[in-house]
């Protein structure tokens, strides 16, 4: 992998950049970046590409190279509008094949293939057909947190940010939700309708624990707790909200509350307070080893050589894209 030197010129192309985010990271760290960030900037104009980076990014890259940022359901929105020729997925393997399945005829490229997920690899199509042979008639819905050939399995998808309004939106009292039983647990919590389970989870969000949220309260008082709904309930219970990383973000916009603990992946909190300088963000510093595959060299190396491009098996891709075109349709 090669390494970039830091040059004045590279300093004074990207010290504006630098600008915004110096008290996140240090200068130090930053002229370690810097050279990464400027020539990926002008490499994806010279190839008409575009990177879409998840809110768990690290900050270098989600404010210094990204052109679109946001949550699942944020960035596959945003990829069924790009008009550029390659998209970049800084993110985790599912997200860059959502992006794949809504731009068919683009270049997709995801900068690591090992960038998984846990939730995503705890079930199989098997699984889902499983499911519906134990319970026909059912429809089942499926997090985005999964891959291509388990949503061309499922009738409709979801994201944490609208996980309750696809639920309400189906025409059944019963609905098989999958994978992760955390978030089936507190949509379950909120409508009437019965939720069958999966027993999938995220790595990152299951290790929070009630008791850590009363810690951080003891510690740091008048602090505004938001938990992700990937956690368990009883997580959930103890926050002041609840909800996906954009309702989050859109929560601390709004509010503007002193103190905040975001408790999700530990680089949203980096992120959001490069935007929110006048907010104390606690950090919980729990760190999703698949997201933190992605960095700044492996950025360039696959704006460079185009590659890994993400292919999906030409069988699963009208199935998959009605699911997830379903979701798109069916929230607000």
């Amino acid at each position: 992998m090669q390494v970039l030197e830091f040059t004045p010129e590279i300093a004074k192309a990207t010290d504006p950049l630098y600008e915004k985010v110096k008290h996140i990271i240090p200068r130090f760290e930053w002229e370690l970046h810097a050279p990464y960030i400027q020539r990926i900037n002008r490499l994806k104009k010279e190839k008409n590409a575009v990177i879409l980076a998840h809110n768990y990014m690290t900050p270098e890259i989600f404010h210094g190279v990204a052109d679109i940022v946001g949550d699942s359901l944020g960035l596959a929105r945003e990829a069924g509008k790009t008009e550029a020729d390659v998209i970049i997925l800084c993110g985790v393997h599912f997200m860059a094949e959502t992006a794949k399945l809504l731009n068919p005829e683009k270049t997709v490229i995801i900068p690591d293939t090992e960038a998984g997920c846990s939730l995503a690899e705890s079930i199989t199509p098997q699984d889902v057909r499983g499911l519906r042979e134990k319970h026909p008639g059912v429809p089942v819905i499926t997090y985005v947190n999964t891959s291509a050939a388990v949503k061309a399995e499922c009738d409709i998808c979801c994201t944490s940010g609208n996980a309750l309004e696809i639920v309400e939106s189906l025409d059944s009292d019963r609905v098989i939700f999958l994978p992760d039983r955390y978030l089936a647990a507190n949509v379950a919590a909120q409508t009437g309708k019965e939720i069958i389970i999966w027993e999938g989870a995220c790595e990152v969000h299951e290790k929070f624990t009630p008791r850590e949220i009363r810690d951080f309260r003891d510690g740091s008082p008048g602090i505004t707790v938001i938990a992700h709904p990937e956690c368990p309930v009883e997580v959930v219970k103890e926050a002041d909200y609840a909800g996906s990383t954009a309702q989050m973000i859109r929560f601390v916009e709004e509010k503007q509350p002193d103190k905040v603990l975001l408790v999700t992946e530990c680089s949203m909190s980096d992120n959001a307070a490069v935007n929110f300088p006048e907010v104390d963000f606690i950090r919980p510093c729990n760190l999703c080893p698949y997201m933190k595959k992605i960095t700044l060299p492996k950025i360039l190396e696959s704006l460079e050589s185009l590659s890994p491009v993400v292919e999906l098996d030409e069988r699963l891709v009208k199935p998959a894209r009605r699911a997830v075109e379903r979701m798109l349709a069916a929230s607000s």
